[in-house]
């Protein structure tokens, strides 16, 4: 397509002719409950999404395409029959990469070993049915083997403290894989370990993420809340580990302050304190590091954030601030709390819009440019639909009750108990 030229005093902040960027979308059942039916609404989403995906030389090989989904407590009791009897708080699921040419036997172990020094007792593995077929090659040349290991703690923990020991766990089994190098150490990787959540993803197109893993399609996967993720990356090459979502996000754009961002992060690990984490502070060093793409940069550093008893929206307003040193729109305390902020992390600046989630609760923002867009609807019977354009899933008009997007540095949050919460409640 021919883009009309502009003339130079007119042309704005953005080349009209860049389009490019990755796709997001958020549902979620207002009322709380689960159904399958929002998988099934959130891979139909993710499939509408496709052109926001990239590829290269092979069609049917994707930038990378995935779901995040709340754990499927009641398919995993009724498919594992090692889980019979357990309830969602009492344990843990890993969703792990393990490479297909080479013993996972030794990378078992760590991942048995550590969780034992940590307070934990490996319940079972699962192996992850998947079908490749259709996938191209060098999707296929990456493709890991699919694993699910199940984690109780040894000790009876309050939700919130096997959330911070799960934390704590993922993070030692993987300083100890990088310490060791065991064969295939360089192909593993932890998508997710989580009391509350776990992430499907992959080297895949946003279609093959249906039908390449197969629980997807099982009615008994059910989830009150979806995150689809489609990659169009012009920083890294694709990577089945580079999909998003990540453990907490799903992100558009780029953070341009990076390097100055890993700079600071790095600088102050050293000075790193936490009354919730205690002398196991050191088990998460380093906190990031460098070859990660930008996303995965910022989920570890609002991930410690959060671990750290720091609301989701408390830690996003940290790291992606408003504009507000010369607003004259924001009030007194808004501008006070980013004043004391900004001594203890600076911006992470896009332009980006970040879509978070606790495995709860949802919500997203905006940075304080506002070059990436974030649409909203919310229908009569309580279903959020959000993503990065109108029209990403059909819904009948007459059905909507409310629709917005958000604006720069705008904050959206929302959650089964208190329903959408307007921005200037969020702190």
């Amino acid at each position: 397509m021919n883009t009309p030229a502009v003339p130079d005093g007119e042309r704005g902040l953005t080349e009209p002719q860049q389009k490019a960027n990755c796709g997001v979308g958020v549902l979620l059942n207002l009322s709380g409950e689960k159904e399958h039916g929002i998988v099934s609404e959130g891979l139909e989403l993710l499939e509408n999404l496709d052109h926001r995906g990239a590829r290269g030389a092979e069609e049917n090989t994707g930038d990378g395409a995935g779901i995040l989904i709340q754990k499927p407590h009641a398919f995993f009791s009724e498919e594992v029959d090692d889980l019979a009897g357990y309830d969602f708080d009492d344990y843990g699921v890993g969703q792990v990469f393990f490479p297909t040419d080479e013993s996972t036997a030794e990378l078992r172990e760590i991942v048995e070993t550590v969780a034992d020094e940590e307070g934990f007792d490996v319940i079972t593995w699962r192996d992850v049915p998947t079908n490749n077929d259709g996938l191209g090659a060098t999707a296929l040349e990456g493709e890991p083997d699919v694993t699910q290991f199940f984690v109780e703690p040894q000790d009876d923990l309050a939700p919130e403290d096997l959330d911070t020991a799960l934390y704590i766990l993922r993070n030692v089994i993987e300083s100890r894989v990088e310490a060791e190098q065991p064969p295939g150490h360089e192909r593993f990787y932890i998508c997710s370990l989580d009391r509350r959540k776990t992430v499907f993803k992959g080297l895949l197109t946003n279609a093959q993420v249906r039908t390449y893993y197969e629980d997807l399609a099982d009615e008994r996967v059910e989830t009150s809340l979806v995150f689809v993720h489609s990659r169009f990356s012009t920083n890294t090459l694709g990577a089945w580990d580079l999909a998003h979502p990540y453990r907490n996000i799903i992100h558009n754009g780029e953070i341009n302050t990076l390097r100055g961002n890993l700079n600071w992060m790095q600088a102050r690990e050293a000075d790193l304190e936490s009354p919730v984490f205690g002398d196991d502070i050191e088990k998460l060093k380093p906190i990031t590091e460098e070859g990660q793409s930008d996303t995965a940069v910022v989920d570890n550093v609002l991930e410690l954030l959060v671990e750290g008893g720091r609301s989701l929206p408390h830690a996003l307003r940290m790291l992606v601030p408003e504009a507000w040193e010369d607003s004259d729109y924001l009030d007194q305390d808004r501008k006070e709390f980013y004043q004391y902020h900004s001594t203890i992390n600076e911006p992470w600046d896009g332009p980006a819009l970040v879509a978070f989630t606790d495995g709860f609760s949802v919500g997203a923002i905006l940075d304080r440019n506002g070059l990436r867009p974030c649409r909203y609807l919310v229908t009569e019977d309580d279903r959020l639909v959000m993503s990065s354009e109108t029209g990403a899933i059909e819904v009948d008009p007459a059905r909507v009750k409310r629709k917005d997007r958000l604006e720069p540095g705008q904050m959206f949050y929302a959650d089964a108990e208190d329903g959408i919460v307007p921005d200037d409640e969020i702190f």
